[in-house]
């Protein structure tokens, strides 16, 4: 079921399926929550999953900047009120990569709607200097080239070498799904990214059931840094995908779907 609501004259959609307890799951940069479709399919028959849009994905509105640049506790705060929109108590929230980042954001301003939380392929820390020149790079890539140049150029960087040779054309449907994109969007969540904080204390400090899953390949958020933070939490689950990068929703479908659905049904 598709269903919407206002959040600061934006209007957002998002997606419900399935019964029972409730799971949020947030896509991640220049996707949409059809990126999560292989999961839906398979987590519906064990759970209620609320699948939004972010503001500037799919058919989302992007978010008003008159009061400054967009932050990763916006997206936040707009997660927050889908929760008072749809009356959500308490839920396990799932984000892939940026929805990691949102996740971990939402962790520390609104704990007590969590009964655990997962980072897919994402990372507590913040950007490094060396990386935040990079998004300013690809900020200014974008301005000149448009957002769909800057897709089409990073998203094969996100897949592990196997699944670069054995299946091109999803990574070329994927690359023409970024069509749908605003240049505005994807500058606006490469500046919340850049800007964001170090999130490590959240890990440290809760109390929550998390949930790491990480690929051998993913040079997006790396295997080394993320088993670092995976020590830090007092109850982690950590899983690891071998020969896998950034996108084990699509390239480790199977084993990623048993991850999750393992994840939910022991909290």
């Amino acid at each position: 079921m598709i269903k919407h609501f206002k959040y600061n004259q934006s209007t957002i959609f998002y997606r419900v399926e399935g019964k029972g307890k409730t799971v949020v799951l947030l896509h991640g940069f220049g996707e949409d929550n059809n990126i999560f479709n292989q999961q839906i399919n398979f987590l519906k028959n064990y759970c209620q999953l609320i699948i939004p849009n972010l503001p500037g994905s799919g058919n989302s509105e992007i978010l008003n900047e008159e009061n400054g640049d967009i932050t990763i506790d916006d997206y936040a705060k707009c997660i927050h009120a889908l929760f008072k929109q749809e009356n959500i108590q308490s839920c396990i929230m799932l984000g892939h990569s940026m929805g990691g980042y949102i996740t971990l954001s939402f962790a520390e301003m609104f704990p007590q709607y969590l009964k655990g939380f997962g980072l897919v392929h994402s990372t507590a820390f913040a950007d490094s200097e060396e990386k935040k020149q990079n998004r300013l790079r690809g900020i200014e890539m974008m301005e000149e080239y448009g957002g769909y140049a800057f897709l089409k150029n990073t998203i094969p960087n996100l897949f592990s070498q196997n699944f670069k040779k054995n299946y091109p054309e999803k990574i070329a449907m994927l690359i023409e799904e970024g069509r749908k994109f605003s240049t505005k969007a994807l500058q606006q969540y490469y500046k919340a990214m850049m800007n964001r904080a170090d999130k490590t204390s959240v890990l440290k400090n809760t109390l929550l059931p998390v949930l790491f899953i990480i690929g051998t390949e993913d040079v997006a958020a790396p295997m080394n840094d993320v088993l670092q933070q995976s020590q830090l939490p007092l109850n982690a689950y950590i899983h690891i995908l071998e020969n896998i990068g950034h996108m084990g929703m699509w390239e480790a479908a199977e084993n990623l779907n048993q991850f999750l659905v393992n994840f939910i049904q022991t909290i």
